[in-house]
């Protein structure tokens, strides 16, 4: 079956004039034809802010109760003791400035997150132009840039993801795989919305909230009821 049939014959189950509420819809796509490989479930997530002002900023982490699906790699800039603590964590590539020019010379990324201990951010700066369009850039906000080494290898291997507006006012985020099942998958959902509800910024007017749709990486969106 070809990826355009598929896709049409997914589209067949879907009404694209309905809100359905998550289990609805994750039963929906359970139904529709397979693809070849685990299909990623992902999130997008329209709010009502503007990205543009630093005071309406949507941002966070959240660890998924049944993770991604997904082996995150991690790469820890650390020294000393700190090294030696995020190896033993269980950290993918550790170390130094050794690193920058592997980096930006060598087009290095074989890693998903990077964890940085404060005193290294000054040498993780200089990769600012490369890592930051790649949302690679540690931050503490995400909990990526901290002593305790142990705790942000540990969530990131157990599921945790960021979320984080795009200029477009969209978050966009994986909450699992398709081989979760529409119970593991629902919970997950639940987990991530929960946390995008809470982190409404004060200056946020009106309505929050203004849409939400859930895809597989091959098939059609369903927009999902958040009254």
């Amino acid at each position: 079956m070809k990826a355009g049939k598929r896709y049409a014959e997914s589209a067949k189950l879907v009404d694209r004039n309905k809100e359905y509420a998550i289990k609805e819809a994750l039963d929906i796509v359970e139904k529709m034809p397979k693809a070849k490989f685990d299909e990623t479930l992902e999130l997008h997530v329209k709010l009502g802010v503007d990205s543009k002002h630093a005071d309406q900023q949507v941002r966070g982490t959240v660890v998924l109760p049944h993770g991604t699906g997904k082996t995150q790699r991690v790469l820890v800039f650390a020294k000393g003791p700190k090294a030696e603590e995020a190896t033993k964590a269980g950290a993918d590539f550790v170390g130094a400035e050794e690193l920058v020019p592997k980096i930006q010379n060598e087009n290095w990324f074989d890693y998903d997150v990077i964890v940085a201990t404060p005193d290294m951010m000054g040498v993780v700066g200089r990769l600012g132009k490369v890592l930051g369009p790649k949302g690679l850039m540690p931050n503490p906000k995400s909990g990526t840039v901290t002593m305790d080494v142990t705790k942000a290898i540990a969530e990131i291997k157990s599921g945790k993801v960021e979320y984080r507006l795009d200029k477009n006012n969209i978050i966009h985020l994986a909450f699992g795989k398709l081989s979760f099942g529409a119970a593991k998958l629902a919970e997950n959902y639940e987990t991530v919305m929960n946390a995008i509800i809470k982190a409404k910024p004060a200056a946020a007017k009106g309505q929050y909230i203004k849409s939400v749709a859930i895809t597989t990486t091959m098939g059609p969106g369903l927009y999902i009821d958040q009254k």
